[in-house]
């Protein structure tokens, strides 16, 4: 009885780890998820559809759907998670840890067009200079979603 009990105690408490760490096992911070859908510094500025087609499936946002929308910002991580001390304004689901810029960013716009239909979607550019507004979190504070662009 004593050496089943040697056995079964172990798998027990590594069954209950398991269980316990499941949840962030390969789970994407909200940080690392602003990321990936919105940044890309190394491009100064695209305004072609090819942009927007292979970055929305590169970046895994056309895997279960088609997204409709989404803004890539051409500005340095650091300087788009300065924007997080800068203007605090509402964000559109009336929160209050949305900041704009200071000053306007390159930025492309991606929207879905209307002969786009999954698993095929086709996406239009377009190019802008604007204020962006984001949503941050954490410690340390970063944006963890975009808002707008005004």
């Amino acid at each position: 009885m004593a050496l089943k009990s040697l056995v079964v105690l172990p798998l027990l408490v590594l069954v209950l780890l398991l269980v316990w760490a499941q949840p962030s096992l390969g789970k994407e911070s909200a940080a690392a998820k602003f990321e990936r859908q919105h940044m890309d510094p190394s491009t100064s500025s695209a305004s072609s559809s090819d942009y927007c087609n292979q970055m929305m499936q590169s970046r895994k946002m056309t895997q279960d759907r088609c997204k409709p929308v989404n803004t890539f910002v051409h500005e340095s991580l650091a300087d788009v998670q300065a924007v997080c001390f800068q203007k605090n304004v509402a964000c559109k689901n009336g929160q209050s840890n949305c900041y704009q810029s200071n000053s306007a960013m390159h930025i492309t716009d991606c929207r879905e067009s209307g002969n786009s239909k999954y698993p095929n979607c086709v996406y239009k550019a377009t190019q802008a200079e604007k204020h962006i507004i984001v949503a941050c979190e954490g410690n340390p504070y970063v944006p963890v979603h975009f808002d707008a662009s005004v």
